[in-house]
């Protein structure tokens, strides 16, 4: 969330600042990725064994893969 709350900020300053930031497509990702992270982190939260592991596997890897295409590319 602290991600998406980032990108929104960059976004909006850049608008209004009127220098390039965040495109619509960041925001997309950065959002689509935040509601599948808070999912599978619920869902983890609630279940137990094998379950709660593939919820939290489903955050690291949405969240590294967000990450490595956003952020480092």
């Amino acid at each position: 969330m602290i991600l998406v709350l980032t990108v929104v900020g960059a976004a909006i300053m850049g608008t209004r600042r009127g220098f390039p930031g965040p495109g619509a497509s960041d925001l997309a990702w950065h959002i689509g990725a935040a509601v599948l992270i808070v999912i599978a982190q619920v869902f983890a939260d609630r279940r137990q064994g094998v379950a709660a592991f593939s919820g939290c596997a489903i955050v690291f890897a949405v969240a590294g893969m967000l990450l490595w295409t956003q952020w480092w590319n």
